[in-house]
């Protein structure tokens, strides 16, 4: 199997490795908190009963911000109208 020239430079290329590897551990950390933020918020709908497991519909963040899961700021919505709305921001 031939390797490729990415991973050619960064086998010989030690500090751009381990550049490669903080940013990988960095984007890791922050893809994992993200999606904790949103099954959170996705387990406060269930709970208040306003969604149900399996139901096929997102979580909608009003103001946009995953992270912000306050009750007045989510809502149950259609996942084609939920993703839609955030791609035209």
């Amino acid at each position: 199997m031939t390797k490729s020239k990415t991973q050619q430079y960064y086998d010989g290329n030690p500090k751009a490795k381990a550049k490669k590897a903080e940013y990988d551990s960095e984007y890791n950390k922050k893809t994992v908190s993200d999606r904790v933020a949103r099954n959170a918020a996705r387990r406060a709908l269930i709970k208040a009963g306003k969604a149900k497991v399996g139901d096929g519909k997102d979580v909608d963040h009003k103001n946009g911000n995953p992270l912000d899961n306050r009750k007045s700021n989510i809502r149950v919505m259609s996942r084609s109208k939920n993703r839609s709305r955030n791609n035209n921001k």
